[in-house]
């Protein structure tokens, strides 16, 4: 009996020792403030190493190199530009913004978006989704 009763007592002092947090996951604080920067290069027909977007269409007989004129009325563009916790372009990105551009009124600059952030940096993981108007250049 008094094997049996050491092997009960060292069970208990084991289970009694080990982390209750074993096998749990790690807990995540929400974020409440992110501040992001991301900047868009358009393709100008000569800056192909740098540029991060381009037009894919435009009005008819225009160029895809240069935005049309009349408010780039009629262009769109994708992109796919790197996402950097600073204003500084050659920072190391934390994502990449991916998605699309349509400007889509005569009479001033505004456009239509539609894109996502994937964040895939050690710090932050996932993604944001955006759709909307940007109203560029309108009066309130």
């Amino acid at each position: 009996m008094g094997a049996k009763s050491c092997i009960i007592i060292f069970f208990f002092m084991v289970l009694a020792t080990s982390s209750p947090s074993m096998g749990k996951k790690k807990q995540y604080k929400p974020c409440k403030e992110l501040l992001l920067y991301f900047h868009d290069v358009i393709y100008n027909g000569k800056n192909k190493e740098n540029a991060t977007s381009a037009i894919v269409a435009a009005p008819e007989g225009a160029n895809l190199t240069i935005l049309a004129g009349n408010f780039h009325f009629g262009n769109i563009a994708v992109f796919d530009d790197p996402i950097m916790l600073d204003n500084n372009f050659h920072s190391k990105p934390v994502g990449r913004a991916q998605g699309m551009y349509i400007y889509d009124t005569k009479n001033t600059y505004t456009s239509w978006l539609g894109f996502t952030f994937v964040l895939n940096s050690t710090d932050y993981q996932g993604t944001i989704n955006f759709i909307g108007a940007d109203p560029i250049m309108m009066m309130g």
